[in-house]
């Protein structure tokens, strides 16, 4: 939640005039610059926006989100802009002792702003905020008069190619999109993404606004000490003033849940004001599944006289975060530790949620977060090629109790330091951390995403004995000085009570595939060594912050982008169009070919890809979770990626419509508080010439992340796949104490693959009679088995599905309609066990939601 200011007097016979803002959202027209016909001007609805939802708007461009209009519209991104707004100032500013200054949150990018034809402002930076003080200007034009403000927005796209082109002394290095993309501070996946459209944005892309006043606050910032015990905490609140009066006064109000539980009365002494504060038994910030999400306020008023004349809030949490980075028989952890508790970081990466961003509504932040919970995700990582995020996303993840691991915004490129970029950055730093530092769920700030692995790709050079920063600059990988110097120091200035980690990934100055130190993107699966998905969990490191599976989204997606009825199906041009991964088309039939049986109808093609999405999924969490009790030897998985920025195929669990892939249902349950597994040894078919191995072994296990033990039951059946009969006794386990916060073993054994017949091991844990986690292995491949007869029935009873089978079912998937919310899906489910799931939101009278497993073509 960002400062708030209001209006409290009106009082003209004061000296000093309250706080006014005036939006200018309304009123906006645009054209080209070089469009010189005075009738090329069209009408903005609402700014913030960008010029491609303007143009769309105006019936200028189709929807580049369809079919091929993504080419069709790249004109756009070639083009400079220009916007205009006439508008007046109100009479209440001709008081003495009063400002007027326009205030721009977020110009993309290249802006020369003009007010009545003179500039004010030139920027190049779309992740900074803006204010220019106009009172001169402005002073004989109070009322009526009217004045014109104009934003032009040069060519992003060619200014970019004409600095790279004026430093031919760097290397320009990238992973994705034109390396000149580096050369401008804006969000780097507008050139194109593996996973996203080329789409070069320009625009007023967050509020304009003017501002009169004589007194404003700028800024208030809340620092939070607590005590060991945790049961007091001691609050710094601090506010700075920008005023020429003399003998204004801040108030100091701390709330909690509408009541006021402290305040004080401080005088502003050379623009700041000050004030501490003791709570005693404070109500602790914890995330989602842990505790609750306990938020505080701290309101300040600004008076003169007794005349209240500027309010300002910040709202925060009391919560202690740790990185724990110890020693120990592995290397050096890494995990996070809040109010003491050790968490499993559990969760995934975020992209921005549209490729025209000011198209993201509060709503749709908040239903995307949503989505987590349930999820039981921990924590999201905002990845660096995108934006520092809308105050929406921040305060939704305060309230649902959601970690974020904040990227600064620098991905996959060797970024020059010229002393004006250089900069550029700090002020870019500074300006993100006063406006993000209080929210409690950011807990750890990241300097880049992947840059130290093009530094390590290309043999850039990196001496991590070297200490002299000044060295580091005359490197061909100088960027080094940002993410070691200027951004630890801006963290430890702005935000000192949150970790700050170099890049993602990174460890100790070590390789970036060391697996013993910092964290790791694994993507040997999928990219690099293409290695089968069984055994990602023993591909991981301390912390997993990347790594992923593509699958293709669900069919009412590929709908909603392909025209033509003829092109719905797997390898049509235009759904490799919306795939924009490099050798999606090998890597896709790679994988299904060694683990499935592919079949050609687009609904069976999606259902299999979404299969292998799952499963390799779930391996690479359910390993990892089980290692986080084993010595905390992983700390954290974070899949590649949540969501997407247009309809396409690509690594998300949820597409660009927030439909669930069924690996989010997979990831939800071995990420749930109590969850059960049980896994064979990995062999792998295809360099044993597919020859089975006469035995495999096998072991089950438990993971809490209750903070105390619990008792549970432990079921496991073996079932045979052809005929859905026990193949012999079932083990059982009564009164299993469940170890907090950790792994449990429980019991292993071995398959006899030489005498016993194909058989799943089937999985169940219970509490007091009740069944609250299960988990199913299968022989592997799963290709080579057959599945007749599997006499699937769903009973539909009010909002509950009650699911029975005969014999085993592979992932069983509901449709994901709109407006309606599943308990679960992509289940494995087995004879003799009916599984209840419910559904919200079907709408009285309509069918039943549709759904499909693996071998339903085979019934």
């Amino acid at each position: 939640m960002g400062i708030v200011s209001t209006i409290t007097s009106t009082d003209d016979q004061k000296t000093l005039l309250p706080f006014t803002s005036v939006d200018l959202s309304y009123g906006w027209s645009f054209k080209q610059v070089d469009d010189n016909n005075e009738e090329g001007w069209l009408p903005v609805k609402k700014v913030p926006s960008m010029v491609q939802q303007d143009l769309i708007d105006n019936n200028k461009i189709n929807d580049p989100f369809i079919g091929f209009n993504e080419i069709k519209a790249e004109w756009v991104g070639t083009k400079s802009w220009l916007y205009r707004l006439k508008f007046s100032v109100p009479a209440v500013g001709r008081q003495q002792n009063s400002m007027v200054v326009l205030a721009f949150d977020g110009l993309d990018t290249l802006a020369d702003v003009r007010l009545d034809g003179k500039t004010i402002l030139n920027s190049d930076n779309m992740f900074r905020s803006y204010r220019v003080d106009v009172t001169d200007m402005v002073k004989n034009k109070y009322g009526h008069d009217e004045l014109t403000l104009e934003v032009e927005l040069d060519c992003a796209f060619f200014k970019a190619r004409q600095i790279e082109k004026e430093h031919p002394e760097h290397k320009w290095i990238t992973f994705n999109g034109e390396p000149s993309r580096m050369a401008l501070r804006k969000s780097q996946y507008h050139w194109g993404w593996d996973w996203g459209p080329r789409m070069i944005t320009a625009g007023i892309w967050r509020p304009v606004y003017m501002e009169i006043y004589s007194a404003r606050i700028a800024d208030v910032r809340v620092d939070v000490d607590i005590s060991p015990d945790y049961k007091t905490a001691s609050l710094r609140a601090s506010t700075q003033i920008e005023s020429e009066a003399n003998g204004l006064m801040a108030k100091f109000v701390v709330r909690r849940k509408g009541e006021i539980i402290a305040s004080f009365v401080a005088d502003v002494m050379n623009g700041t004001s000050m004030a501490t504060f003791e709570i005693a038994q404070p109500d602790l910030w914890m995330p989602a599944g842990y505790g609750s999400q306990n938020l505080y306020e701290i309101y300040v008023v600004l008076s003169h006289n007794e005349q209240e004349l500027c309010s300002g809030m910040r709202r925060f949490g009391i919560r202690k975060v740790e990185l724990v980075q110890d020693p120990d028989a592995i290397g050096k952890s890494f995990y996070f530790r809040l109010n003491g508790v050790d968490i499993f970081c559990g969760g995934s990466c975020w992209i921005p949620a549209d490729s025209i961003v000011t198209n993201i509504s509060s709503e749709r932040y908040r239903a995307w977060l949503e989505l987590m919970v349930p999820g039981n995700q921990k924590m999201i990582r905002v990845w660096g090629g995108g934006i520092y995020e809308d105050d929406a996303f921040y305060d939704a993840c305060d309230e649902l109790g959601i970690l974020v691991w904040q990227d600064f915004m620098f991905a996959c490129g060797n970024y020059p330091c010229f002393p004006e970029m250089l900069k550029n950055v700090e002020a870019e730093a500074l300006c993100n951390l006063r406006r993000l530092r209080h929210h409690p769920s950011i807990v750890i700030f990241a300097g880049n995403n992947e840059d130290y692995q093009v530094q390590e790709s290309n043999g850039l050079t990196y001496d991590f004995r070297d200490k002299n920063e000044k060295n580091w600059l005359l490197t061909d990988f100088p960027a080094r000085y940002i993410y070691e110097k200027v951004l630890p120091e801006a963290v430890a200035a702005e935000a000192p009570s949150v970790p700050y980690h170099p890049g993602s990934p990174w460890g100790d100055g070590k390789v970036s595939y060391d697996a013993t130190v910092g964290d790791m993107h694994q993507w040997n699966v999928w990219h690099g060594t293409q290695e089968k998905y069984q055994i990602f969990d023993t591909l991981g490191g301390r912390f997993n912050s990347e790594f992923g599976m593509e699958a293709f989204p669900h069919l009412a997606t590929i709908k909603s982008f392909v025209t033509d009825p003829k092109d719905l199906y797997p390898q049509s041009h235009v759904l490799d169009f919306h795939n924009k991964a490099d050798g999606h088309e090998r890597r896709i039939a790679t994988y299904l070919m060694e683990n499935v049986r592919p079949v050609t109808d687009l609904p069976g093609y999606i259902h299999l890809t979404q299969l292998v999405q799952a499963e390799a999924l779930m391996f690479g969490y359910r390993g990892w979770r089980k290692q986080w009790g084993e010595n905390r030897h992983c700390g954290g998985a974070l899949v590649w990626q949540f969501n997407d920025c247009w309809p396409t195929t690509s690594w998300s669990i949820c597409d660009y419509y927030l439909r669930r892939k069924p690996s989010y249902y997979a990831l939800a349950r071995v990420l749930a508080p109590v969850a059960i597994g049980v896994k064979r040894k990995h062999h792998d078919w295809s360099v044993s010439h597919a020859r089975e191995p006469a035995t495999s072994e096998w072991e089950l296990w438990v993971v809490s992340s209750k903070q105390g033990e619990i008792t549970v039951d432990i079921e496991l059946r073996f079932i045979s796949v052809e005929t859905g009969k026990d193949i012999k006794a079932k083990i059982v386990k009564k009164d299993v104490i469940v170890k907090p916060n950790g792994t449990t073993t429980v019991v292993s054994g071995c398959v006899d693959n030489a005498n016993e017949e194909k058989h799943v091991l089937a999985a169940r844990l219970l509490v007091d009679d009740v069944v609250i986690a299960r988990d199913m292995d299968w022989p592997q491949p799963l290709k080579y088995i057959q599945f007749p007869k599997r006499n699937v029935k769903v009973d539909i009873r009010g909002d509950e599905m009650h699911i029975t089978v005969d014999r085993p079912v592979k992932c069983l998937v509901f449709e994901e309609r709109e407006g309606c919310h599943l308990s679960d899906s992509a289940i494995d489910a087995a004879p003799d066990d009916e599984q209840v799931l419910t559904v919200r939101g079907l709408k009285n009278g309509a069918d039943p939601l549709s759904w499909t497993y693996l071998g339903a073509l085979e019934q």
